[in-house]
């Protein structure tokens, strides 16, 4: 599995509140939970994000609420993986339940900025800013997990498992 697109860059402590503002957790739909994602910080997020794209961000990425909206949110927008120098705990198992992929690499981070071309290939955990040709290792995933993130998420695995 890989995933290649332009990279979104944020900072620290980047919460679930401004992932999927509470405002719109009145409901579960996924596209137009999506529609604002990122809305309260970065208006332009949701125009711009093509799907592959990466969320690149510093520390504490998805800290707050425990809510699965924030995974959920990022990943119908279309955001194919999420690179951080570390996640919230929570956040962190959120995104492998319903199938979105992240990476903890500071030095990755550090080395690519918004609007960089970045490629990662999950089962190697090698991230490659494509725009400088520089190319970071992060710790993949074990296989079961990869394919629980290939199922889309821990119920589609789930199932899988059982009916095999």
């Amino acid at each position: 599995m890989k995933a290649q697109g332009k990279a979104f860059r944020y900072g620290d402590n980047v919460d679930t509140d401004v992932i999927i503002p509470a405002r719109y957790l009145n409901t579960i739909d996924p596209k137009e939970l999506a529609s604002h994602c990122m809305e309260d910080i970065d208006a332009t997020f949701i125009d711009a994000v093509e799907d592959g794209d990466i969320i690149v961000a510093d520390r504490n990425f998805g800290c707050g609420s425990s809510r699965e909206h924030a995974p959920l949110a990022i990943k119908t927008a279309g955001i194919s993986c999420v690179i951080a120098v570390s996640f919230a705990r929570i956040f962190y198992r959120n995104s492998i339940n319903i199938g979105l992929p992240i990476l903890e690499c500071p030095e990755a981070v550090a080395g690519i900025k918004a609007g960089d071309k970045v490629s990662v290939e999950f089962s190697t955990g090698r991230i490659t800013n494509e725009t400088s040709g520089k190319s970071w290792s992060a710790e993949p995933f074990p296989p079961f997990i990869q394919e629980m993130i290939a199922a889309d998420g821990l119920i589609n695995y789930m199932k899988r498992e059982v009916m095999a």
